[in-house]
């Protein structure tokens, strides 16, 4: 792993919604946070209780991060939710590929002129799009996102405008609620 940050220590928490999330997350402390390359979407390399990931931390929308732990990953790491857990993580060195939605993808496949722009997008620039769209809380709003996505590449456009990728602004991005907190 390269530019490995410290490994630390801390709890797995289940989301209070939904109520029977299989999946839970932790927060990754403000200090180990702020060493990362940037306040919005991560991708690194890591491990819970040694065994190994590779995942996208997400912006808690305080300057900080959180990551979201699926069964798989908790079960192979013989942790529960309620556990402290030891990380070990660090920056990727070739981000990966992002995996595109089944919604947008049709989009995308449905607009024949878009296949080039999309395909000339960097991964980090991809992820950003996916993120904002799959970010929305409302399907109109989703669906609304995709057409302007269609729109704005279809016009040259290589960023999603006017989106906060911290969450430090716009509070549109957070880390779940906890169960029993």
């Amino acid at each position: 792993m390269a530019s490995q940050l410290p490994v630390f220590k801390t709890r797995l928490l289940r989301p209070a919604t939904p109520v029977r999330a299989s999946w839970s997350f932790l927060l990754v402390p403000t200090e180990v946070s702020a060493r990362l390359p940037a306040r919005g979407l991560v991708s690194v390399d890591g491990t819970l209780n040694g065994q190994a990931f590779q995942a996208t931390l997400e912006p808690d929308g305080q300057g900080s991060h959180w990551l979201k732990v699926p069964r798989s990953l908790r079960e192979a790491a013989d942790a529960a939710v309620g556990d402290t857990v030891t990380l070990r993580i660090a920056p990727v060195e070739e981000e990966p590929e992002p995996r595109v939605p089944a919604d947008l993808r049709k989009a995308l496949a449905g607009n024949p002129h878009l296949r080039e722009p999309w395909k000339s997008l960097t991964p980090v620039a991809r992820r950003d799009w996916i993120f904002w769209i799959t970010s929305a809380k409302k399907p109109e709003t989703r669906a609304r996102r995709i057409a302007t996505t269609c729109d704005m590449l279809a016009s040259g456009k290589r960023r999603v405008c006017c989106f906060d990728r911290s969450g430090v602004y716009g509070k549109g991005l957070s880390a779940p609620e906890a169960a029993g907190g």
